[in-house]
């Protein structure tokens, strides 16, 4: 790719990022982003199909990282053995939040795209894909504490889902916000222990 080619691009994805995050993707115009851009429709044509190829090509390397990250602490804390999984609940799902929290925050506009503008992107489902992924992960926990002798009473599932979804929305509005690094910090670990105590609670542990 040429100098001149890398400008283009380069000007298209800002141009596109300020209508994206003014507008939201549904309501944003590819005649604006081109005309900011200082590109004509066919040059952006040559770079993109559709600005929902654009939008992907925004946000797509930072989704697929935090997703890679959470869904990878889930698979390594399944494969703990029972007691280890009891032991550390708590610090282990606190760390890998802590380094998806700090990853957002250097990507700060590409996640403020995927929590807030994403609306008619396949990113949109982030929030719901995540709240499967850890319900999953709730009941493999319980099937574990059944197995050693500490069994979980039943939790019932729009409860759980209220909860999980309630779980991710508070995180999330650590990055929606920009709450100083310094003070989210703070909140997310403060956060996390009254989450792990309720949840621990509610299980009858």
């Amino acid at each position: 790719m040429s100098a001149e080619e890398l400008t283009t691009l380069e000007a298209i994805h800002m141009a596109a990022k300020a209508e994206f995050l003014e507008k939201g993707f549904q309501s944003a115009s590819l005649r604006n982003i081109v005309k900011t851009a200082g590109v004509t429709t066919g040059a952006f044509y040559g770079y993109y199909d559709s600005t929902e190829e654009l939008f992907e090509a925004l946000v797509r390397e930072q989704y697929d990282t935090f997703m890679g990250a959470y869904k990878k602490t889930i698979q390594e804390f399944g494969e703990m053995s029972p007691q280890r999984q009891m032991d550390n609940l708590g610090t282990f799902s606190f760390q890998c939040v802590h380094d998806m929290l700090l990853y957002a925050y250097d990507n700060l506009t590409e996640f403020k795209l995927l929590l807030c503008y994403s609306d008619g992107t396949p990113f949109a489902g982030m929030l719901d894909e995540m709240v499967e992924i850890e319900t999953k992960a709730t009941h493999d926990f319980q099937e574990t504490l059944e197995r050693i002798g500490k069994p979980s009473p039943m939790i019932d599932p729009q409860l759980e889902h209220i909860l999980i979804t309630g779980m991710f929305n508070a995180y999330f509005e650590l990055i929606i916000h920009e709450i100083p690094m310094e003070q989210a910090e703070i909140y997310l670990s403060q956060m996390w222990d009254f989450y792990c105590a309720g949840w621990y609670k509610i299980m009858g542990q």
